[in-house]
């Protein structure tokens, strides 16, 4: 589902649990967590995360030494990295930042203002920069509420694809309008709200909002594929 990923690195359990329980809490995240960070190197090869959230004090590798791996790759070179440690001295700070943090989250750290201070930092890097993955995740979207529009046609199709749907809708409802698409998440948030009505939504209800939003990704699609010269 299109939402905005955040990766979060850390060996401790606990910590990998409240992040994700903190971070779940905003719907525009989808959120993965790693014991390591060479279990960070290995999912961010088949999942590329819009931010990584990673511990500094970990065993064999620790957040410095992923952070240089993953500027060393080209594929990964640009995804900001923000820090979480207890060692938040100015001084240290300014050291992780030196490295290419894009920030740093001390510890403890407040598991309610955890989502905000996370937005924070994926505007500091550059929502701009983050806007084609997103619109190619959005495009992989499209093509599965596509298919989900031609199995609810069906008078017979399952509540799974449905519930399928709402997922969709909820998750672009939440972040479509944080990289500037805010017709698209107005209009997924419709969708949501037509699925869930009474009686759960009828079907022709629930197939007009869903043809209003796939119309608007198309249309957004069309508008990026136009060069700027030529727009």
């Amino acid at each position: 589902m299109t939402g905005l990923r955040i990766l979060h690195v850390d060996d401790e359990p606990d910590i990998r649990e409240v992040v994700e329980l903190s971070l779940g809490l905003d719907p525009a995240f989808t959120v993965k967590s790693c014991a390591s960070g060479g279990d960070a190197l290995e999912t961010v090869a088949d999942w590329r995360p819009d931010l990584i959230l990673c511990d500094v004090m970990m065993p064999v590798m620790d957040g410095p030494a992923t952070l240089a791996r993953l500027r060393a790759s080209p594929e990964t070179a640009r995804i900001p990295v923000v820090f979480m440690t207890a060692r938040a001295q100015a001084r240290e700070m300014e050291h992780f930042k030196s490295l290419g943090a894009t920030g740093v989250i001390p510890k403890p750290f407040d598991p309610l203002t955890l989502a905000s201070f996370v937005r924070r930092q994926l505007h500091t890097a550059g929502i701009t920069a983050l806007r084609d993955g997103f619109l190619k995740r959005l495009r992989s979207d499209a093509m599965t509420l596509a298919a989900c529009r031609r199995e609810l046609a069906d008078p017979s199709s399952s509540v799974a694809v449905s519930e399928q749907t709402r997922g969709f809708a909820h998750a672009l409802a939440g972040s479509a309008g944080i990289f500037g698409f805010q017709q698209i998440g107005a209009s997924a948030a419709t969708l949501e709200t037509v699925i869930e009505g009474p009686p759960a939504g009828s079907s022709e209800a629930v197939e007009r909002a869903l043809d209003s939003l796939l119309a608007l990704i198309v249309d957004e699609w069309q508008r990026a594929l136009v060069p700027a010269g030529n727009a």
